[in-house]
């Protein structure tokens, strides 16, 4: 099957054009016999794009690469990165594709790229496909990710190849069309700048600071400036996973955006009982990336991205470590300060009187270990007069009266928690039983699926079972990076 041109869509190649030293022009791999599986109609009416010609030949041939806009300049990205914790210089676009940028029905810029679509000049022995499942897996968190109002791409359609991809054993493949502010990242950067070009590293960050970051260009210092735009946008995107008991798995330099939005759902998931030792990805043996973990990670890769930008804070290396080095010092008191005033909103207080309380929550859930969004849940019951629920879900009775008293006394306001507190979230037991379903042939539940988490924070009857922990038998759980 040959790659043929789509009609035109308005695609444009800001990326590409502005900064050839990071895009290697590609192509994708024909897929045999494409099928889509899923079509994000709202997000393709946003988008400009009608969902009923992404439905027919033409459509699909864009969403899986075979038939590209003539307008269109497919690139495959290159970037560095510390996967965790060791540098590798050239990582890239192993399999997937910029197809381009479009405008939005906001004005704003959007990235529309392939994952999946077959192997590239950065694969490095790797076959550049993906599996239906893991496809999906990102679909489906991602789109939850959305509705909880937590910045993330968004997933515009999976495509099934009619591809055989062999992992363990051999899976039908697909091709996600994700869309996002912009794919840059922090392994961006340190490409750059590993290039010893100077001028690409700031042409880059011109381009970061008019896509993302355009209050940076009046400020005295511009590139500082979009330093600590990118601190504060990750502070606070750490700690909307944090509130909500999302496990990235998988926080490289090359996984984290200067957009502020998150990326790249392989080996992800949500913690059930609270622990901060929590880890599910099956490549994670240290527990690195393990959900307490997280804030510190973000840190340290930000501090990889103050590296690559100190030749453009000064000419002086000590004046500039200096420099980078206070900015990144933002990074924590930011996150506290995000990550206070979610958890006060998530028990229904004010900040400095939920300050005294969350500590000591937190160890009672952890001793006791209770369902993290089940206990949030309850405690919104126990606000307007029904504490048994919660109070069932620990072992320390005496210890949760004690707190809850004390919770009582300072007059939570329940409202706030019902807007702080997702009734649903994507549970992993029932993302693994939907993705099994899609694999064998049925999307039914992973359509049901995506309906419940569209509307997170809105109970409704007939759902007691997508608000329900894992049964007993559930047992551990992994992940994996679908690679």
């Amino acid at each position: 099957m040959s790659v043929e041109p789509a009609t035109t869509i308005g695609l444009q190649h800001r990326f590409a054009d502005e900064l050839p030293e990071l895009a290697v022009r590609w192509r994708a791999e024909p897929a045999p016999e494409p099928r889509l599986l899923l079509l994000n109609e709202a997000l393709a009416a946003d988008l400009g794009l009608d969902p009923g010609w992404l439905r027919s030949a033409d459509g699909v041939g864009l969403l899986t690469g075979n038939r590209v806009p003539d307008e269109a300049v497919p690139v495959a990205q290159g970037y560095a990165g510390h996967q965790f914790g060791g540098y590798v210089p050239r990582l890239g676009d192993g399999r997937a594709l910029l197809l381009g940028e479009r405008e939005d029905a906001g004005g704003r810029v959007r990235d529309l790229a392939l994952k999946g679509s077959g192997r590239t000049p950065f694969a490095r022995g790797g076959d550049g496909l993906a599996a239906v499942g893991p496809m999906l897996r990102e679909y489906v968190i991602s789109e939850a990710m959305h509705a909880m109002g937590i910045p993330s791409t968004r997933s515009l359609a999976v495509v099934a190849t009619g591809r055989q991809v062999q992992r363990e054993t051999l899976l039908p493949g697909a091709v996600l069309t994700r869309v996002a502010s912009s794919h840059l990242r922090v392994g961006s950067f340190q490409y750059a700048a590993a290039s010893g070009d100077t001028e690409v590293l700031r042409r880059l960050a011109d381009h970061a600071i008019a896509r993302h970051h355009p209050a940076a260009t009046g400020a005295e210092h511009p590139y500082l400036a979009l330093f600590e735009s990118v601190v504060d946008v990750q502070a606070r995107l750490i700690a909307q996973w944090m509130l909500v008991g999302f496990v990235h798995g998988v926080m490289n330099t090359d996984n984290m955006t200067i957009s502020g939005e998150t990326i790249d759902y392989g080996p992800c998931a949500f913690m059930d009982a609270y622990d901060p030792e929590t880890v599910f990805s099956s490549i994670d043996s240290w527990g690195r990336y393990a959900y307490g973990n997280q804030p510190v990670v973000a840190q340290w890769n930000l501090a990889r991205f103050a590296e690559a930008l100190l030749p453009l804070f000064a000419d002086d290396q000590e004046r500039a470590v200096a420099i980078a080095t206070e900015a990144l010092g933002g990074f924590t008191q930011r996150y506290q300060a995000a990550w206070s005033a979610g958890m006060a909103a998530k028990i229904g207080l004010t900040a400095d009187a939920a300050a005294p309380l969350v500590t000591d929550l937190l160890a009672l859930l952890h001793a006791s270990q209770v369902d993290f969004t089940s206990f949030f849940l309850h405690l919104g019951a126990a606000a307007r007069g029904d504490a048994e629920p919660a109070r069932a879900l620990f072992a320390d009775l005496t210890g949760f009266d004690a707190w809850a008293a004390a919770w009582r006394a300072a007059g939570p306001d329940p409202a706030v928690m019902d807007r702080a507190n997702p009734v649903y979230i994507p549970r992993n037991h029932l993302v693994e039983e939907a993705l099994v379903a899609a694999t064998a042939g049925d999307l039914a539940p992973v359509q049901q699926l995506l309906e419940v988490l569209a509307r997170p924070y809105d109970e409704r009857p007939g759902l007691d079972r997508y608000a329900e922990p894992a049964p007993g038998d559930f047992g551990s759980y992994r992940t994996f990076c679908g690679t």
